[in-house]
């Protein structure tokens, strides 16, 4: 059987992944990319994204598209920082929640010794894994693919695949959290910050105030839009204070302008805390 005859069609949540793949694949080409993403393309193609994807229905749906692409481009080059400074202060684990397509273990250089977990549902893992065999691509560190459903006990296949708890460990949910209900939020936050030890560090993305509202009324059955549930919460600082964090926020038109990306049009409202989330685990916590 060939890979491309293993592959499954993407579809539900897991499929927006094929879709920012496709977002990262056309920043890879620009001159002045704000990061590089050589397997992007490989991932889009085999997910029937690449070279275009499906017109947009009309002028809103085509501004929802432009709006969502920018922040994956912003919210990806975010958290590549944060990686790198947790690696540089010496943090050898990396768990990826929900990753996806993410190909971070594969583009970054990553210091001798660092453990990559890649933690998502046997799908897009089995997909992704045909197109890195065709691709022959070779990880930069010691990548380790966890197979486990966010809403069951995923904590306990970490353990079994290897994770130190007792360890720092920093924790990337990347476009996740505004597909979960505010309970399931809330687990996920208290079982990452359960498996961390102080230092560890957890970058997070969350839906910013008014998100669902705006683009996601009116988006297509069956779109990214149309699956979201949950938004940051009011004070995202001392919600993850309570849990031991302690965090800095920063908005889209914040980070965009610091990469050289600045946003042109005046915010149509007074700008809450950013979305675009950095935490750090506090001693004693």
């Amino acid at each position: 059987m060939t890979d491309e005859q293993e592959w499954v069609q993407p579809s539900g949540v897991w499929a927006t992944a094929v879709g920012v793949a496709r977002v990262r694949a056309l920043e890879s080409e620009r001159e002045n990319a704000l990061f590089r993403d050589p397997l992007a393309q490989a991932f889009a193609t085999a997910g029937g994204l690449w070279p275009s994807s499906p017109p947009a229905d009309d002028e809103a749906a085509r501004r929802r598209r432009i709006a969502v692409s920018f922040s994956i481009v912003i919210r990806t080059k975010f958290l590549d920082d944060l990686l790198q400074q947790a690696s540089a202060s010496g943090v050898r684990q990396v768990v990826l929640l929900g990753a996806g397509m993410d190909s971070r273990a594969f583009r970054m250089d990553w210091p001798g010794g660092t453990r990559l977990f890649e933690v998502d549902t046997a799908e897009p893992l089995d997909f992704k894994a045909s197109v890195l065999r065709r691709e022959r691509a070779v990880a930069r560190c010691e990548r380790i693919t966890v197979s486990v459903d966010l809403r069951e006990d995923w904590p306990g296949a970490l353990a079994a695949a290897g994770h130190d708890p007792a360890a720092p460990t920093v924790w990337i949910a990347e476009g996740l959290l505004i597909y979960l209900p505010e309970d399931a939020v809330e687990l996920l936050l208290a079982r990452i910050s359960a498996q961390s030890a102080a230092g560890s560090r957890m970058g997070l993305t969350w839906g910013s105030r008014g998100v669902i509202e705006r683009f996601g009324a009116d988006a297509v059955p069956g779109s990214a839009a149309s699956m979201w549930v949950s938004e940051m919460p009011d004070d995202p600082v001392g919600r993850l204070a309570g849990y031991g964090w302690e965090a800095d926020c920063h908005t889209l038109r914040e980070r965009a302008a610091a990469y050289g990306r600045p946003i042109d049009t005046p915010p149509r409202r007074e700008e809450r805390p950013g979305g675009l989330v950095s935490a750090v685990r506090r001693q004693g916590a």
